[in-house]
């Protein structure tokens, strides 16, 4: 059994698929693309590209399909189709805007994306939680975005903890990377069905025990939740 540390001081969200409902509009995208190239798109080929930058998706997408030059190409396109269906508006997803919440009364809290700033900025804007987060990190203002530290080192830094009193919440297995490379402890609600390295895993950011520990983080007597199925500025 695993668990999320009493005394964690500070929180740090990824983003799409976490706390907004963002994939659908990057599925819709990755579906058009493998039609067009006559590939159908399914839970295998999503697994090659979620979590990923815009950058890493189109080369993945172009080596699958056979066209490992147009890495760049693709990934143009695919932000291209991400940006029209972003602009129709993205929701949180449930639970999101409460523990959102709950974290930042008794912690610092932050956003580290793999989205470009643009992306990022539009769907916590829509999904209604732009106003919770002082601090955002997108991956085009680090060296090296995740599966790289960079992003969550830098969100540390930021909030003043280092990264072993910091927790992330992440939901793919390449943002699970960058924490885990960074020294953070890792909840994990997935979105797509997979083993993945967790401390603590759960189906919905609106658990009962998981805002339960975000309500009384700082206080000195936090229950910790203990289920396991196993950037700038905004």
């Amino acid at each position: 059994m695993g668990s999320l540390p009493a005394g964690a001081e500070a929180v740090v969200f990824d983003c799409d698929g976490l706390l907004v409902d963002t994939e659908a509009c990057w599925t819709v995208a990755e579906t058009a693309i493998f039609a067009a190239h006559g590939h159908p798109f399914g839970p295998e080929q999503k697994a090659l590209v979620i979590g990923r930058t815009a950058e890493a998706a189109g080369a993945a997408m172009a080596e699958y399909l056979g066209h490992p030059g147009a890495g760049a190409e693709l990934a143009d396109e695919l932000l291209g189709r991400v940006r029209k269906q972003l602009a129709r508006g993205a929701a949180a997803l449930p639970g999101a805007a409460e523990l959102v919440r709950a974290c930042r009364t008794a912690v610092p809290i932050a956003v580290a994306s793999n989205s470009p700033r643009e992306l990022l900025d539009t769907a916590l804007r829509s999904a209604g939680l732009a106003d919770y987060f002082t601090h955002s990190f997108a991956a085009d203002e680090v060296c090296s975005p995740k599966p790289a530290p960079d992003l969550y080192l830098t969100a540390c830094e930021a909030l003043g903890t280092a990264p072993e009193h910091c927790v992330a919440f992440e939901d793919s297995a390449t943002g699970i990377t960058a924490a885990r490379a960074a020294g953070l402890h890792v909840a994990v609600v997935p979105s797509l069905r997979a083993d993945l390295d967790h401390d603590w895993l759960g189906t919905s950011l609106a658990e009962r025990e998981l805002l339960d520990w975000a309500r009384q983080l700082g206080d000195g007597t936090v229950r910790r939740p203990t289920r396991t199925n196993r950037k700038g500025q905004v």
